[in-house]
């Protein structure tokens, strides 16, 4: 989209105790050691719009505070994709786009 001007690092999954991907398969040490070498000033974690992306997301923003790092954690914004009629959306899709409003 050429929005976004930084470094990316892929995890390589996410948790998913279901199917026996716990943190420790994922590639968290390295994103803190990344963090810690860039100096970094915020990390943005985009992740799938499911459950094991919203419990790897939390798991990370947990582990980056307690890892004692100073930076901001922000997610991508979640809600309507463009072209899909309201009345097609779900409940999930617009409590998210409702949180997201901003104003113009």
């Amino acid at each position: 989209t050429g929005q976004f001007n930084g470094t990316y690092h892929v995890l390589g999954g996410a948790i998913s105790p279901i199917d026996g991907i716990g943190p420790e398969q994922l590639h968290i040490p390295e994103l803190i050691e990344r963090i810690k070498q860039d100096d970094a000033e915020e990390i943005i974690i985009a992740t799938n719009a499911s459950v094991e992306g919203e419990s790897t997301a939390l798991f990370l923003q947990r582990f980056i505070r307690e890892a004692g790092l100073k930076l901001t954690i922000s997610r991508l914004a979640r809600g309507i994709p463009v072209g899909v009629d309201l009345e097609y959306a779900d409940q999930i899709s617009l409590t998210h786009a409702l949180e997201g409003r901003r104003e113009i």
